[in-house]
């Protein structure tokens, strides 16, 4: 494999935009703290809302989407149940599997959570635009 001439500039980049995603990841985990979640509990509930078009998330769609072993996917969804965030139902076509949505609490805190994060988007968005297109080759199109 060969290594590629990177320039002093090209490090700078990296290190801008790495910084700026750090620190966007940053401000969501502490949203999430300050809202009572952990941020796992926050991806989870964000994963199962986005599935809830495409006939809903089950535990593997959970697991894949966060990027953790299915048995830490069921331990999630059991506390985020008992904290009254999900439920499991029965699929309706497909009785072997089950589909995790979210409650009247779980959509409340969501929304709430999910309203933080775009106000902070649009608010970085300037900047993280102008990073990344340093990053790409092609300049950005509006």
């Amino acid at each position: 494999m060969v290594t590629p001439s990177l320039t002093e500039e090209d490090y700078r980049r990296l290190a801008a935009f790495r910084l700026a995603m750090r620190q966007f990841v940053a401000f969501s985990e502490e949203a999430a703290r300050e809202n009572g979640l952990t941020p796992r509990q926050h991806q989870a509930l964000l994963g199962i809302k986005s599935a809830q078009n495409a006939g809903g998330a089950n535990i593997a769609d959970l697991a894949k989407f966060l990027i953790i072993q299915h048995h830490s996917a069921v331990e999630l969804v059991d506390r985020l149940v008992r904290a009254g965030y999900v439920e499991r139902h029965d699929d309706a076509h497909d009785r072997r599997r089950v589909i995790i949505s979210l409650t009247r609490a779980g959509e409340e805190k969501l929304a709430s959570l999910s309203a933080i994060h775009l106000a902070e988007i649009d608010r970085i968005g300037p900047e993280l635009r102008k990073l990344l297109g340093k990053m790409l080759k092609a300049p950005l199109q509006n």
